[in-house]
């Protein structure tokens, strides 16, 4: 058929193993201090943890950046 080239038999990009992450205890004193810095509520604080619920409002992607900046005049 015209238009179709012929295909190499090389391989494709080779994909390199992803280096597995470490197991975190997610109840470690650490962890239970960020935690608490971070977290405003128990609901809050599970979604945080990826113990979500169906019908769980879905977090914000990213801050929107403003081009105009306001500045406070004082007095």
């Amino acid at each position: 058929m015209p238009g179709k080239g012929k295909r190499g038999k090389g391989r494709g990009k080779s994909r390199g193993k992803k280096p597995k992450k470490p197991e975190v205890d997610i109840l470690s004193p650490a962890a239970m201090l960020n935690l608490h810095c971070i977290a405003h509520n128990v609901a809050d604080c599970l979604q945080l943890r990826g113990f979500r619920w169906p019908g769980a409002p879905k977090g914000k992607k990213g801050k929107k950046k403003t081009t105009a900046t306001t500045t406070q005049e004082s007095h």
